[in-house]
């Protein structure tokens, strides 16, 4: 399947366009819903580029890597350049007339997003970004994952989210804590917990960079994210503020650094840390509504659920004047 280049100039460019990619999406093999997300990120770069470079060429094409299948849409032009990369992510950001969705959306709604801005040397704008095919098996439950989480007992809302996904023998968990408390804060953390809901299979340094794109219009959030996976006996961890991550039951000691910094303020990318995953492991992801000043040995879980873990963790050490937020995660019984 070759490559389509087609030229935008005038507004009805914007519809041949889409017809490509959707034809293109769906020969690829994406799903109907997921060609007409696609559709969706060309008829906003198609816009852009009438809108604020007086037009320019989308470059649509399939791609091979690592045995997955995918589209790569990139957007060239001849205009300014963009001179604010962070602003533009914000939704409602526009240099011109028009609702300025443009690239918020193109974060939210692709895999993977690169960006030449241009900028003071006037070289126009390139926008390259893809999306994957995402295939599973039927899910095994290759892990017992519990959470339990509350809000700040004087406010209406929580101010943290999380994220738990299992996929084959894969699962990846998250916990979000929206800066402050109440409803900017819950809707930060919101923001953030869409954009991991649907990038859980990326990598977790393009998860923290999506994220940090998504909240620039925001508060701000902390996240932790880690990736587990079996076969491989592996975990992935990366924590980017002050949400905290302890492995327990382990052959061996295991010490998961965290990166200070708000993600949507900049894009400072975490510490990825790979650690040998043992199958009598216990791992805690918490945010910092939960004191740190607790030991295993301090309770007898031996044969508790991850789910009545997480419960008494958050019931005993959990501050009264923060939301808070526990994941629990074991091997499957």
């Amino acid at each position: 399947m070759a490559q389509k280049i087609v030229t935008v100039a005038y507004p009805g460019d914007v519809y041949p366009a889409q017809t490509a990619v959707r034809e293109i999406a769906a020969q690829i093999g994406f799903e109907p819903g997921a060609c007409e997300e696609i559709v969706l990120v060309v008829t906003e770069l198609a816009t852009n580029l009438i809108r604020h470079a007086g037009g320019g060429n989308l470059i649509l094409a399939p791609v091979l890597e690592n045995g997955r299948s995918g589209i790569q849409i990139e957007s060239h032009d001849n205009g300014p350049g963009l001179m604010s990369v962070d602003t533009i992510f914000a939704d409602g950001y526009s240099t011109a007339s028009g609702p300025g969705y443009g690239l918020g959306t193109v974060n939210r709604l692709m895999d993977e997003l690169d960006l030449a801005a241009g900028g003071a040397q006037r070289e126009g704008a390139h926008i390259s970004c893809r999306r994957w095919v995402r295939e599973f098996a039927n899910p095994v439950k290759a892990f017992s994952i519990g959470v339990a989480s509350r809000q700040h007992p004087l406010m209406p809302v929580n101010g943290d989210s999380f994220v738990v996904k299992q996929w084959e023998q894969s699962a990846l968990v998250a916990v979000i804590d929206g800066l402050g408390h109440g409803q900017e804060a819950h809707q930060a953390a919101e923001i953030a917990r869409q954009y991991v809901e649907g990038h859980f299979t990326s990598s977790l340094a393009s998860i923290f960079l999506g994220v940090s794109r998504a909240c620039v219009a925001s508060r701000g959030v902390v996240m932790g994210v880690a990736r587990f996976d079996r076969p491989l006996s592996k975990l992935t961890f990366a924590s980017l503020g002050n949400v905290e991550g302890r492995v327990f039951n382990s052959s061996q000691p295991v010490t998961l650094q965290v990166k200070r910094g708000i993600l949507g303020h900049t894009h400072k990318l975490p510490i990825v840390n790979e650690q040998r995953w043992d199958p009598e492991s216990v791992f805690v992801l918490y945010s910092d509504g939960l004191s740190s000043r607790w030991q295993w040995s301090d309770f007898n879980f031996d044969n508790e659920s991850s789910s009545r873990i997480a419960q008494e963790l958050l019931l005993k050490h959990g501050r009264k004047e923060d939301d808070a937020t526990v994941i629990v995660v074991k091997r499957a019984i």
